[in-house]
Parts: structure tokens; sequence; C-alpha cells
């Protein structure tokens, strides 16, 4: 929500003034800087006052809401119009669907919601897996989660490794803005998000918090709720209800394929390695 209210208070203003090339990566970074702001009070509750993130950011939540439909009612709300959102996007602030860009390269592409913010969000995985993984604070911040107290006596501040770790998790999540406000609706709306915060905790869960994990479980979520919507018009009596049901089921087997069956495939695992110790080997 913060993200999108982020890039349509940049479009709105300075959208007819500024060209795409230069407008688009301004309403990217005032998304991330709205989404990084939004997320740092909750940061700074958990990090000094012990807070629990959890119960904060589902109550931000709400805050955000109640902020962005003040917002629409009573400030941005296109004048002479009794729709709840802004006036319509300049042409420069409409980031352009991917249909449209492949036939820049001569593919013929159905027109689809997909747009350039798919870019977006490979390189926020692609640059989520090099800091965590291939640099000096991502590893401060792993071993932060792993073991704050451990962390702590190596020297690193746990307060500021929640701090970094919300910040960038704000930026991220405003990103999705991005894809709603700019690629799809083209104007500020008070529900564009559709519960995007708790199917993405889903992915989450599933990818096993890896951002290729991630990639692929986005990927087969986007295909229920696309293919579900496609369904619910082709076939007489399904229903979105029946989708929502599948993505429970797929969440639940997957919670318990990590509780159940990872520790049994671990201890196969390790029988076979000590037979194959144990075992002379014939060359």
């Amino acid at each position: 929500m913060m993200g999108g209210l982020g890039a349509a208070l940049a479009a709105l203003p300075w959208a007819q003034h500024l060209p795409a090339w230069l407008m688009l990566p301004l309403m990217v970074a005032a998304a991330m800087l709205f989404g990084a702001a939004w997320a740092a009070v909750p940061a700074a509750l958990q990090a000094w006052r012990g807070s629990h993130v959890v119960i904060t950011t589902i109550m931000f939540n709400f805050i955000a809401s109640a902020l962005l439909a003040y917002l629409l009612v009573d400030v941005l709300k296109e004048p002479g119009s009794m729709a709840l959102e802004s006036r319509a996007f300049e042409p420069s602030a409409q980031l352009p669907g991917m249909h449209v860009v492949l036939q820049w390269a001569g593919i013929d592409w159905p027109r689809t919601p997909l747009n350039l913010s798919l870019l977006l969000a490979l390189a926020a995985a692609a640059g989520v897996y090099l800091m965590l993984w291939k640099t000096r604070p991502g590893y401060a911040l792993r071993a932060t989660g792993f073991a704050p107290e451990a962390a702590r006596y190596a020297g690193i501040a746990p307060q500021r490794q929640v701090m970094l770790s919300m910040a960038i998790s704000g930026a991220l999540a405003g990103l999705v803005g991005i894809n709603e406000i700019a690629g799809v609706h083209y104007r500020l709306l008070p529900d564009f998000t559709a519960g995007a915060g708790f199917a993405g905790i889903a992915v989450s869960l599933i990818g096993r918090s890896h951002p290729l994990g991630i990639v692929l479980a986005a990927l087969l979520f986007g295909a229920l709720y696309q293919g579900g919507a496609e369904l619910a018009f082709e076939i007489p009596g399904f229903s979105r209800d029946m989708v929502f049901t599948l993505q429970g089921l797929i969440v639940l087997f997957a919670g318990a394929m990590a509780m159940v069956a990872a520790p049994m495939f671990a201890r196969l695992h390790g029988a076979w390695a000590r037979r194959a110790r144990v075992e002379p080997t014939h060359g």
C-alpha cells in the first residue's frame, strides 16, 4: 500500500513534466522509500522495545489502509468523479506491458497484465541472494537471524540488523505497488494490493525463504491465480474458492513436508552415507 502511495505521489505532480526514462525510476525510488520508511517503525519497536514484529506489522496494515482511504477521499481523488480513485497517470508514468515490449522485438504475445515489473522482481531476487550470501553485511544478517545472542557475542549489533532487514524488506514490498499502480491500473486505488502481502508469506514459506525457491513458488501461485480466473469463466460451477482451497493445501503439505518428511529423508540420506563409507569400493 505505501509503495503504491509513494509511486502515485511521485507520478501525479511530475508525470506530465518528465519523460518515461526519468519518471519510472523516480516512481520506483519513491515506492521503495515509502515502503522502507513504513517498515522502519515496527522495526524500531522490535529492536528497542521488544514488540513482536508480526503483530505490529499486521496492525500497521490497517493504519496504512486507513491512511490510503483518507488521502483518496480528501486529497487525491479526481475532481468531479464519484469513484474513490486518483486521476489516471500520464503515459510517462505507465509501465509498458510485456506484450508491447515483445512486439518491439517482433514477438507476437497476447495482452496480459504482465509488465516490465517482472524485471524488477527478478533483479530483487538476484540482489537479495548476492547480498545475503556473498557480502559481509549479509553474513551478519543471517547470523543474527539464526542466533542473536551468538551474533552479539561476535560483535554484531542485533538492533542494527533488525532495522536493516526490515528496511530492505519494506523497500522490496513497496516494489509490489509499482506492478499494480504503474503496470496494471495506472491510477491509485484503495484496495489494489488484493491480499498480496499474505500471499507473499505463503510464497516465502513454500520457497523456504531462498530467492530461487521464492521465484519458483511465485510462478506456481501466479499460475494458480491467473489460471483460476480463466477457469472460472470457462467451466460452469468452478469458483475462485477452489483456487484458494488448493493454495491452502499446497501450503499445508509444504509445511508438513518440512516438519515430517524432511527428517525422514535426512535419516535415509545419513544411513546411505554411512553405508557408502563402510562398503569397500572396487575400481
